[in-house]
């Protein structure tokens, strides 16, 4: 029999566990603060007795999560290259920020959405990523920096909405007050547009931000970078996206990478602020990525400003967000690709 991952379960499911074995109920919580803290062995947990432990290693395991390359950029960003316990691997980039540092990580190994200026859907998809899995990319990174990680965003490798139930699982845990309790308003989670999922995650009424990959102000363009949209179109995605916001009283984040010559004219700003008027909502430009087989190329910075202005003038707020990591390829995707002996130069 397999042995339980015991970094996805709850304290109630362990408790509940211990319980049936005669433990008493403190043991689980001593061990989900353990697991909680990102130790890789029952060994470990020096507390216990060495019984238990031994006990708890027939019965449970840790999934391992281990960093197997690391990029320091100048600016401080750290990019991660994980290896997972049966030699996926996956990648995370560790931000600093004035209000603390923040992690990027990844849901699945791979992605199905094949957007065109991603890196990650090039390499096809193996898997998704149990909640042990994606937790233990905060844990790792966190220990291995020496820093306390304040801030998640779900923006790295697969798509999130794709594996639901493990990424909600993973929120739960990621934000319990006996674990790294990071609350739901530190957490940004991005999807391409699964808009099914949109409404389901929506009646879970949680406040973290839903960041959307919009990237096109129209189905035609949208279409031809995001073959999501062929099955919601923007009309369809945009109605759940007002859905979300009533039903949780939260903003929406649109980014929008921009492309010259593909979606960072003019008009396209205008017809951008048309489609989200009267939605709470937020749009973060993005200089995209040189795409190495795409021919994409970043706007200029004439272009960025002047996109901003147009979308401010028409009642829409708009950043540009601010480029980290660039000297070490911090775009998901790129370092994984390397590794496993491609180019790498996508994303």
């Amino acid at each position: 029999m397999d042995k339980a991952d015991i970094k996805s379960m709850t304290l109630e499911e362990l408790g509940r566990a211990f319980q049936a074995q005669g433990l008493p109920g403190y043991r689980a919580k001593q061990v989900f603060h353990w697991v909680h803290r990102g130790v890789e062995s029952f060994k470990e947990m020096t507390d216990l007795s060495r019984e238990l432990r031994g006990g708890l290693g027939e019965d449970y395991r840790i999934p391992s999560v281990k960093a197997v390359d690391k990029r320091v950029s100048r600016d401080g960003t750290v990019k991660y290259l994980f290896q997972l316990g049966d030699g996926e691997l996956v990648e995370s980039v560790l931000m600093h920020y004035h209000h603390g540092y923040s992690i990027c990580i990844s849901t699945q190994v791979g992605c199905k959405m094949n957007c065109s200026f991603c890196a990650t859907g090039r390499s096809g998809f193996s898997r998704n990523l149990l909640p042990s899995e994606i937790l233990g990319q905060v844990q790792s990174a966190q220990l291995d920096a020496g820093v306390r990680i304040s801030n998640i965003v779900l923006m790295g490798m697969g798509e999130p909405l794709d594996n639901f139930q493990n990424v909600l699982r993973f929120l739960e845990l990621v934000s319990h007050p006996e674990g790294m309790n990071i609350g739901m308003r530190h957490i940004s989670l991005s999807t391409c547009g699964v808009v099914d999922r949109i409404y389901e995650l929506a009646e879970k009424k949680l406040q973290l931000t839903l960041s959307i990959s919009l990237h096109a102000p129209n189905d035609e363009i949208r279409s031809q970078t995001m073959p999501v949209n062929k099955r919601w179109n923007m009309g369809e995605l945009l109605k759940a996206c007002r859905h979300y916001a009533r039903e949780t009283g939260r903003r929406i984040s649109f980014e929008y990478a921009m492309i010259s010559g593909v979606n960072d004219m003019d008009w396209c700003a205008r017809e951008l602020t048309k489609k989200l008027r009267g939605m709470p909502a937020h749009v973060n430009l993005i200089p995209v990525n040189d795409v190495t087989g795409a021919g994409y190329k970043r706007s200029s910075s004439a272009c960025l400003k002047r996109f901003v202005e147009i979308l401010e003038a028409g009642g829409c707020t708009a950043t540009v967000r601010r480029t980290l990591g660039s000297d070490i390829e911090a775009s998901c995707g790129q370092l994984r690709r390397k590794y496993k002996g491609g180019n790498g130069h996508e994303g």
